[in-house]
């Protein structure tokens, strides 16, 4: 009944978002479920006994989809309190639809990370495409209504493709006379006996579509638009929350794979896939004169990181698990101060931003601070976890790969920080002040509370967490 209500309360919140008059009033809606999801998500994970997953079930969490869930909860349940200051800001813009479309955003990734059918999980992703849509177009100008469109075109052929690599997965149930449907456990059951040469051109289909989404290069195109031009909470939730749903998406298949035997092919896929977003997020990192554009790099470098510890496994594969949350929290902070500088400003590009810190304090110190844990600085959380990564690639003795690893992130934070000091610490333009809206309690409490816990994450990690990553790393590995 729990999970149940996880992914209906945000359902009938919408409605009731959607029938309030007051546009004072709706934001605070956003708050009030987003408290009451992680409360739910929270005591569903922190169960003792933890329920079994029902392999007939529909609906059922294991370790991968608790640690995606509560990834999404938090990073949501912060984004809301900073939309409540958000729409401060917009006092004479109507926030029905936004507000609307954020709710059962929340509903659809929820029930990504619960859905035991992999035409379920379908339908989840391809309605957290069509619902974010409207999130990306709410500045209501010709760049946001272009990169929503992109948005909605790649992610929508993508999914399609998805669709595809579906269908030959349960062809491939079919042409063995094994298990017949694509529900996740019976397909796990009978992974072995599934027709390979089906299953493997399923996995493709199926890694580029999900990989469309997660933002992996090549498949990445729509990401520094629809990043560039979305509100700040929006770009941190695409960032944080949607790709870490896309991700999980992929582990899904990745598990079929290695149960079926074919581990080794699928691991090969997502290395090149990670390694390829690693040097596109170098490439273009540097000298990249807009701010949130740099931070759609930055996650695509991420996306890079995350595939590269799950195509290595084991240890690599707990630092990933790990870095799934750092990311997340990290790139949510780093959003919604890009947002506060962006609207104090009137642009995002790093010529007319410099010396923030001289008018917004504590947004431009969190940027900075954002900026530093997500290149991997000690002693925020990402760095515990990249360094996990690291000492993976190296005990599986891929040594070329750990070099190259290191010079990759090395060219990426000189290249985000030669952006990141001079828009944070540079020397303030001259010309008349720019008059946007001044730093408040609202838009600050949230990013400086991530940080706080990636700060935290990186000295203490609680051990009930380090159990979930690695139960969630576990199920990525092969049977015994």
């Amino acid at each position: 009944m729990t999970l149940f209500a996880i992914i209906l309360l945000p359902l009938a919140a919408a409605l009731i978002a959607g029938l309030t008059p007051s546009e004072r009033f709706r934001p605070w809606i956003i708050p009030a479920v987003s408290l009451m999801h992680i409360i739910l998500v929270l005591r569903l994970l922190l169960a003792s006994p933890v329920a079994p997953v029902d392999p007939h079930a529909m609906l059922a969490l294991d370790a991968l989809g608790s640690l995606i869930l509560l990834v999404v909860s938090l990073l949501f349940t912060a984004s809301a309190f900073y939309a409540v200051g958000y729409f401060r800001t917009h006092p004479t813009w109507s926030n029905r639809i936004f507000i609307v479309c954020l709710l059962i955003f929340l509903s659809a990734m929820s029930l990504a990370t619960a859905a035991r059918h992999l035409g379920l999980l379908w339908v989840a992703v391809e309605a957290t495409t069509v619902i974010s849509a409207p999130l990306i177009y709410f500045n209501r100008n010709r760049l946001s209504i272009e990169a929503t469109w992109k948005y909605l075109l790649l992610c929508s052929v993508g999914i399609a493709l998805a669709m595809l690599g579906l269908l030959f997965v349960a062809y491939a149930g079919l042409q063995s006379g094994g298990e017949q449907g694509l529900q996740f456990s019976g397909l796990l059951k009978s992974a072995g006996a599934l027709s390979k040469p089906w299953l493997r051109s399923g996995f493709v289909f199926l890694l580029v579509g999900f990989g469309t989404k997660m933002g992996l290069a090549p498949l990445h195109t729509w990401k520094p638009d629809a990043y560039g031009e979305a509100p700040g909470l929006v770009g941190g939730l695409l960032a944080g929350g949607l790709t870490s749903v896309a991700f999980l998406a992929v582990m899904r298949v990745m598990q079929i794979m290695v149960a079926a035997g074919e581990g080794i092919m699928a691991r090969q896929f997502l290395l090149a896939l990670g390694i390829l977003s690693l040097v596109f997020a170098a490439i273009f990192v540097i000298r990249q004169r807009d701010i949130k554009r740099m931070l759609a790099y930055s996650s695509i470098e991420h996306m890079g990181i995350l595939a590269i510890g799950i195509s290595v496994g084991k240890l690599a594969a707990y630092g990933a698990m790990f870095h799934v949350m750092n990311n997340a929290l990290t790139k949510g902070a780093l959003f919604m101060t890009a947002g506060n500088i962006h609207r104090y400003f009137g642009s995002k590009r790093m010529c007319e931003t410099q010396g923030a810190i001289n008018v917004l304090p504590w947004s431009a110190s969190l940027f900075l601070a954002g900026f530093l844990a997500i290149t991997g600085s000690p002693p925020f959380g990402p760095f515990i976890s990249e360094f996990t990564i690291l000492r993976g690639i190296f005990a599986e003795g891929n040594f070329a790969l750990g070099i190259a690893f290191i010079f990759l992130l090395t060219v990426i934070f000189i290249g985000m920080s030669s952006t990141v000091m001079t828009v944070v610490l540079g020397p303030s333009m001259e010309g008349p002040p720019a008059e946007g809206p001044a730093e408040t309690f609202m838009i600050v409490i949230s990013p400086l509370l991530l940080m706080a816990v990636v700060l935290l994450l990186g000295l203490y990690q609680p051990e009930a967490l380090c159990r979930l990553f690695q139960e969630a790393a576990n199920l990525l590995e092969p049977l015994p």
